[in-house]
């Protein structure tokens, strides 16, 4: 999958509706190495349209911080374990930051290190 703009780090969010659920995403991605850092964030407020309703819910955020070239697997390992039936995964490409920081970040998502 490509990353706009040539990125080799992305920003992945999704959202679920408890924060044990957020955290049990949280933990497996990292487990799995799919990406190297991930942050809960809540509860946060999200209204949508779902099913032709306005919706209003309290969510939790998930913010991952991977390697470009894991966004695939990891969009793969999240549809898998999320427990939405349509989940919001959106990544942003990582344009710059901490070089010892982005370097961690790209270490963290290989087998073996």
């Amino acid at each position: 999958m490509s990353v706009s703009g040539g990125a080799e780090r992305v920003r992945v969010e999704t959202t679920t509706d408890t924060r044990a659920s957020a955290g049990a995403i949280a933990r497996s991605v990292i487990e799995r190495r799919l990406a190297a850092c991930a942050q809960v964030v809540g509860p946060i407020t999200s209204f949508f349209r779902w099913e032709n309703e306005v919706q209003e819910d309290e969510e939790w955020m998930v913010v991952l911080k991977t390697a470009a070239d894991r966004l695939s697997d990891l969009t793969a390992h999240l549809l898998e374990v999320h427990p939405y039936d349509v989940p919001e995964v959106i990544s942003v490409p990582i344009d710059g930051g901490n070089p010892e920081y982005l370097a961690w970040l790209s270490d963290e998502t290989r087998t073996g290190t």
